[in-house]
């Protein structure tokens, strides 16, 4: 069963067109998808906060808030993968230099895999 709600941490102005963000702390907006039956029903935009209010946690807490299930990211550091964990957001490694549609119809396909504790990013990432 694929994810209600995607998050797509964007780089400006967001939506499908947009690339994906290579680090979602510090990205400009996330697209937030919709999928019902396999197919993207709905599109919407939220800034992303800044990074100094909250840290790598502001994210966790706006997306839980926007109702995401999954999360599409290119590399994440442990705290907040463990935030997202517990507040039942899925975290997914997404290819680099693609587009947010693009990201999406590779989960939507079944290429995307969860990422695991050893793929986190290290040193300041987190």
């Amino acid at each position: 069963m694929f994810p209600k709600t995607i998050a797509v941490p964007s780089m400006d102005p967001g939506g499908l067109e947009a690339v994906r963000s290579g680090h979602f702390g510090h990205c400009d907006a996330f697209t937030l998808i919709r999928v019902e039956n396999g197919e993207i029903r709905d599109v919407s935009i939220v800034n992303n906060p800044p990074h100094t209010q909250g840290g790598c946690q502001a994210p966790v807490n706006l997306l839980h808030q926007s109702q995401a299930d999954a999360l599409i990211v290119g590399g994440i550091g442990m705290r907040p993968l463990m935030g997202f964990q517990q507040v039942g957001i899925e975290v997914y490694y997404g290819p680099e230099g693609e587009t947010v549609g693009a990201v999406i119809d590779h989960l939507l396909q079944g290429k995307l895999e969860l990422i695991q504790a050893n793929q986190v990013c290290g040193g300041g990432q987190f």
